[in-house]
């Protein structure tokens, strides 16, 4: 498989503490990759190594194919977008964007593909200080994409935006593998928004690499129940128990019945309504990424091994 960003043992250590602890990332082309892990896991530690803004105590990253310690060629196909993006507030969105295109030598033609790419065109003539939140996002996107990236890697995109905002971001990060051949890595905390968008995910924790995997593959750990709510749970749950069903009971009372798919949860529906069990609610339930990340991180685990391996 090929790996835009491959790393082996890549370690940063600030005195004693071990703050990412010999991490090996495995980030296929074309791919939207999200980074995971709770505040202080290890994430944006890990994102300045690959940018070349801190050194790795120890461990060795690939880029695009080369080693990229240092590397000046391989990051000016790399762009990046860490935290809160640095803009002048006294100019507009266009004049931001002609100064980064100066320092880094693209083409006049590059802002108004970059403004239409973020949805920026209507406001290129307005004062960055007029910008909403989500809109100076955007730009410090449009920023990053001024060299024609094959790499785009972001910290933490949504953070601090409304649910407008966040959806803007989601939208522009789930088209530029699509439209433009751009791989995406992004770190985040926001479960549910990497869940709608990532195809691969890395989960750390503590430092720690814990799991790496294509969303396909983790298909295997979102089983399907279907949560039944009745007012006689123990009765119902022996009914289920007679016609093949295994069924729990949760913290709050209701039934949960595991390994149900669609057609099974219509058939269940029958066998409590045909012996008079009262069902007040029924619906069929997937583990999210949030609960599959709740439990790893719970639990100690060694790193899954990518597919393709080593």
């Amino acid at each position: 498989m090929d790996y835009v960003i491959e790393t082996h043992k890549l370690t940063r250590q600030f005195g004693k503490k071990v703050v990412v602890d010999a991490i090996d990332l495995q980030v296929p082309r074309g791919s939207i990759y999200g980074f995971l892990g709770p505040n202080g896991a290890g994430k944006t530690t890990t994102i300045r190594m690959l940018l070349g803004l801190i050194r790795p105590t120890n461990g060795t990253i690939r880029l695009l194919g080369a080693t990229a310690m240092p590397n000046r060629k391989v990051l000016a196909h790399i762009g990046a977008l860490v935290e809160t993006p640095s803009l002048y507030p006294h100019l507009t969105g266009r004049e931001n964007l002609e100064i980064a295109r100066v320092l880094l030598g693209a083409s006049r033609s590059q802002i108004d593909r970059v403004l239409q790419i973020v949805n920026l065109v209507y406001a290129m003539n307005q004062f960055v200080r007029t910008y909403s939140l989500g809109m100076k996002q955007r730009l410090g996107l449009a920023l990053a994409l001024l060299n024609e990236p094959q790499l785009l890697i972001l910290d933490e995109p949504t953070n601090g935006l409304d649910p407008a905002g966040i959806h803007e971001i989601r939208a522009l990060i789930q088209q530029l593998p699509q439209e433009y051949g751009i791989t995406v890595f992004v770190s985040s905390h926001l479960l549910s928004e990497v869940d709608q968008i990532a195809t691969h995910i890395g989960i750390i924790h503590h430092g720690k690499l814990i799991k790496q995997a294509s969303m396909q593959a983790l298909q295997g750990l979102r089983d399907e129940h279907v949560d039944v709510g009745t007012f006689d749970p123990v009765a119902a749950m022996r009914l289920l128990h007679e016609h093949g069903f295994v069924a729990k009971m949760d913290a709050d009372g209701r039934l949960v019945v595991t390994g149900s798919r669609r057609e099974a949860a219509a058939q269940m529906n029958r066998v409590l309504v045909t012996n008079a069990s009262d069902v007040y609610h029924l619906s069929l339930e997937r583990r999210s990424l949030e609960d599959i990340f709740l439990q790893l991180t719970a639990e100690t685990i060694s790193p899954f091994e990518p597919e393709g391996g080593k």
